[in-house]
């Protein structure tokens, strides 16, 4: 029988795995979205949308579908996904490969105010500046949303729903970004403090390279920590490499 693969995916490396596992020749590969983004590109292989219902769904899951490797190529910061996966894999006995591109590490000349949540960055916020660039993504914004005398511009790939701060400015995108389109809005909106969490990878990358370029204070919001006993790789290499030249 052909292994089985499932991928906790939503990220440009649970993609480019995906495309890899399904090029060898007998594997099979799911990847499974969690549905926050409505149109999601197309990805080989196999795909589901939405939750398991927990850890006990999704070991369920992972029986019902005689899975063979879970890879979590999740966000840095889906730590509720990642949770529910070191559970299911050690319920169910299923080896468990967690996949995290490398965090941002500061350069010369960078102003970093490393922070441990969305709170933490909050309560800094009115002594760094008061016209603010919010990157954190739509989910989360209710820790901003008491500040007051502060003006937001928020980037997000789609729009946030209430609360919200009370005074913002709402843009649509999806990186990657340039470090000159970087530069240029951060200039015409006015910015003078970016709140970023440490996502890493290159797609959006560019912003923190236009805050250093113009001297702005940057608040980074540090990952959240793996479930004790979970290692993770730092690429799709490392991730094959894991799961071997057969999985499992």
């Amino acid at each position: 029988m052909s292994p089985h693969v499932l991928v906790l995916g939503g990220t440009t490396e649970a993609r480019e795995l995906a495309a890899a596992l399904a090029a060898r020749s007998g594997t099979r590969v799911t990847t499974s979205l969690a549905g926050r983004v409505s149109r999601p590109g197309a990805l080989a292989g196999e795909v589901r949308v939405g939750g398991f219902g927990g850890a006990e769904g999704l070991a369920a899951w992972l029986r019902a579908h005689r899975v063979d490797a879970v890879v979590d190529a999740t966000h840095p910061f889906a730590e509720s996904i990642t949770r529910n996966a070191a559970r299911a894999a050690a319920a169910t006995g299923v080896p468990l490969v967690v996949l995290r591109r490398p965090g941002w590490r500061p350069a010369p000349g960078d102003r970093w105010h490393p922070v441990a949540s969305l709170d933490a960055a909050a309560g800094l916020l009115p002594r760094l500046g008061r016209r603010v660039f919010l990157t954190t993504g739509r989910m989360g914004l209710a820790a901003f949303a008491g500040l007051t005398g502060l003006h937001f511009v928020v980037r997000s790939v789609e729009p946030p729903g209430p609360p919200l701060p009370p005074d913002v400015r709402v843009l649509t995108a999806r990186g990657p970004f340039t470090v000159s389109g970087e530069t240029e809005l951060l200039r015409t909106h006015r910015i003078d403090v970016l709140v970023t969490k440490d996502s890493g990878g290159a797609a959006t990358a560019a912003k923190l390279t236009a805050a250093r370029e113009l001297g702005l204070p940057v608040v980074v919001v540090g990952r959240p920590p793996l479930p004790e006993g979970v290692a993770a790789v730092p690429d799709v290499a490392a991730a094959l490499a894991r799961l071997g030249p057969r999985t499992p």
